[in-house]
C-alpha cells in the first residue's frame, strides 16, 4: 500500500529539499552590499513620511480580523451553491442556519462599534 503514495512522498521531499536549498542559496549566493535606499520601507512607490515600526492601533487589527472572518465564511457559500439541489431542505435549513448565526454577529460587531474609526 505504501508503494502506491511513493510518488506523493517523493514529490514532498523534492518539494521541501528545493525550498529549503533556494533559501539557504538565496542567502549565500546573493548580493551583500547594504545601501541607505535599500533599507528604507518600501511603500508601493512612495516616499515614506513615517516609520515601518511605527505601532498600529488595536482598532486595525480588529477590522483586518473580522474582514478575514467574514470573508472566510462567504467562502462556505460557494460549494452549498453549486450543490444547492442535491442537498434538499436540510442543506437549504443548515445554509439558512448559518446565515443567521453569520448575520447575528455582524450585528454584534456593528453595535459594539467595532467598524467605527472615530
Amino acid at each position: 500500500m505504501i508503494l502506491e503514495y511513493f510518488p506523493l512522498i517523493l514529490m514532498v521531499i523534492v518539494g521541501f529539499v528545493l525550498a529549503i536549498g533556494f533559501l539557504y542559496g538565496s542567502e549565500y549566493l546573493g548580493a551583500r552590499r547594504h545601501t541607505e535606499e535599500k533599507e528604507t520601507t518600501y511603500e508601493s512607490g512612495m516616499i515614506p513620511y513615517k516609520s515601518a515600526k511605527e505601532r498600529m492601533t488595536v482598532k486595525f487589527y480588529l477590522v483586518a480580523m473580522l474582514f478575514i472572518l467574514f470573508d472566510i465564511e462567504i467562502v462556505f457559500m460557494y460549494p452549498w451553491a453549486v450543490q444547492f439541489r442535491s442537498l434538499g431542505m436540510y442543506g437549504f435549513t443548515a445554509m439558512a442556519l448559518f446565515m443567521v448565526m453569520l448575520f447575528a454577529g455582524y450585528i454584534y460587531v456593528v453595535k459594539k462599534g467595532a467598524l467605527k474609526w472615530d
